[in-house]
């Protein structure tokens, strides 16, 4: 090394510069490098310098305070990329530096891991210049890859379930263009499939309960609606199925949605609804308990994920994600114990009224009354308000399943979820001024539990206001599935509108402009740290400051 001491005068802080000297071999190499970039960039000046820069180390020893400054350029000073407010994003063909093809989707296809694997493995050096000048990193298939924290979605997203992006913010997908078809489904969807089901249940007990026998309902309406429900299911499994394969990242990105992680729950409580709403032509009286050990592992192991992160999830404890829609993944619960108790396995059921019921009061509250300091939920967040009726009604129902009487806890639960559904009913402002979606299915499933929860209330009570409220609310429920059945298919096969860029999964991880590291301390402020040390053991500022 070679060392080049200053000469100052005796007042004046002496420093000492120490340059870092590479071997003969590394120094042609190096120059041989820097000419072929220059060749091809035509910018040889600058690019040598900055390539010197990032090998130089230069050090600073100052013999006034005894420490050392370590200046160093900073690295990765513009890692993410510049995304621009036009609708353009990472997937366009906009990219800076980069000559990408428009509408290249390749970020959320399956074969995206390989490439964040190969991306991990050494590469030439030659290799990372040329990616660090075009402005592509290594970390942007990590950054697409990783887990958007669950207040990200929170700040960045609105509407019913958090599906638009805000003016503010930038996504990873071309907005001016339609992307595949596998892309735009949301698994909100099987919330029609829920809706159905729902209602094959609503109409078998019209026809069987002796509190709506004077309505002649026929059977027919349960066998059509049920196989209505069956064939929504399948369509909607497939395609979902069709999804998890081809843009697995797609899918990974739902699940750690705050709103869309409930439905994954959504499939196997339909089935279970199915199950219970099977024709009597098709299904016998008492199930077999296998078809509940079916449709319920899978739920509980689910569970067991989904609430150890609420109990011990960091950011995603329930304080920090909790939404209407968490009544979904608790509902299921009770929905699980009406069919163990109807295959005859009473204490199955009577476990998982008690899980449901215990989370129930911890999500119920913690809606209720949320903190401050919690992210605060969207005002638009409106339509799956109405789960806080779901859980309740489904509660009241595999109580008195299990039990096989209406009795004093059932009454509770069922006049808890009335008083829950007439207080978002006149508010019916409250529920209005937002363009149709998937989301609107979320009104269905509510409204039809706690119709069924009517019927059941007004066996035990038989008198002309409990049956009319039955009536009522069973009318308002079908005539809610049927307004959304007929906008669904106008939307899906006439307007083409039902699916349109799920903008909710291509959010960047981190807002734009922040930064993700805190930057270093520059020289003056450790040397205004270091005096200050020095001031205050100095004996002389301790006395003054006494006095």
């Amino acid at each position: 090394m070679e060392k080049k001491p200053t000469t100052l005068n005796s007042f004046q802080t002496h420093f000492v510069d120490i340059h870092e000297t590479l071997p003969e071999g590394d120094e042609e190499r190096i120059i041989k490098e820097e000419n072929e970039v220059e060749e091809q960039l035509n910018k040889a000046t600058k690019f040598r310098e900055t390539k010197r820069g990032n090998r130089s180390l230069n050090r600073q020893v100052s013999l006034e305070t005894g420490f050392s400054v370590l200046n160093r350029e900073r690295k990765g000073r513009d890692e993410r990329k510049t995304l621009t407010r036009s609708g353009t994003s990472l997937g366009s063909a906009h990219r800076i530096g980069l000559e990408g093809q428009k509408g290249d989707f390749s970020i959320f296809k399956t074969k995206s891991t390989l490439s964040k694997q190969n991306s991990l493995l050494p590469r030439k050096e030659k290799d990372l210049d040329s990616q660090r000048i075009n402005g592509s990193g290594v970390d942007d298939d990590e950054s697409v890859n990783t887990s958007v924290p669950a207040g990200r979605y929170f700040a960045a997203l609105r509407g019913p379930e958090l599906d638009e992006v805000k003016e503010s913010e930038d996504i990873l997908l071309p907005k001016d263009e339609t992307w595949p078809f596998l892309l735009r489904f949301p698994i909100g969807c099987f919330g029609i499939c829920l809706g159905l089901s729902s209602q094959a249940v609503l109409w078998r007990a019209m026809a069987t309960s002796p509190a709506t026998k004077f309505l002649h309902v026929t059977p027919a309406i349960n066998f059509f609606l049920w196989f209505l429900a069956l064939a929504v299911l399948i369509a909607v499994s497939i395609t979902y199925i069709l999804k998890c394969i081809f843009y697995f990242e797609a899918v990974r990105r739902e699940y750690f949605h705050p709103v869309r992680i409930n439905f994954f729950f959504a499939p196997w409580v339909i089935c279970m609804f199915l199950a219970i709403a099977a024709p009597p032509k098709l299904a016998p009286e008492k199930l077999h308990p296998s078809i509940w050990c079916v449709f319920m592992a899978p739920y509980f192991a689910l569970e067991l994920k989904i609430y150890g992160q609420w109990l011990s999830g960091g950011k995603r404890r329930l304080c920090q994600v909790a939404n209407p829609s968490n009544h979904l993944s608790v509902s299921g619960n009770f929905v699980g114990a009406i069919l163990a108790s109807k295959v005859g396995w009473k204490e199955p059921a009577k476990f998982f009224w008690a899980v449901g019921f215990a989370h129930y009061l911890v999500v119920f509250v913690t809606l209720y009354q949320r903190l401050p300091t919690n992210v605060s939920l969207p005002k638009e967040l409106h339509p799956v308000y109405s789960m806080f009726i779901a859980a309740p009604s489904a509660a009241c129902l595999a109580w008195g399943s299990i039990y096989g009487e209406f009795d004093g806890l059932s009454r509770t639960c069922y006049f808890i979820a009335l008083f829950l559904y007439a207080s978002l009913v006149v508010r019916i402002n409250f529920f209005t001024g937002f363009r149709f979606s998937v989301a609107w299915w979320s009104y269905t499933f509510p409204m039809t539990t706690v119709s069924v929860a009517t019927i059941k209330y007004a066996e035990q009570v038989p008198c002309v206001i409990s049956q009319g409220l039955a009536l009522v609310l069973a009318f308002m429920s079908t005539t809610m599935v049927c307004v959304l059945f007929v906008s669904t298919l106008l939307h899906a096969f006439v307007w083409h509108t039902l699916f349109p860029n799920d903008l909710a999964i291509a959010i960047t991880k981190r807002r734009h402009g922040s930064r993700e590291k805190k930057p270093l301390k520059k020289a003056y402020d450790i040397k205004r740290w270091t005096k200050r040390a020095l001031g205050k053991n100095n004996p002389v500022n301790k006395d003054t400051s006494e006095e």
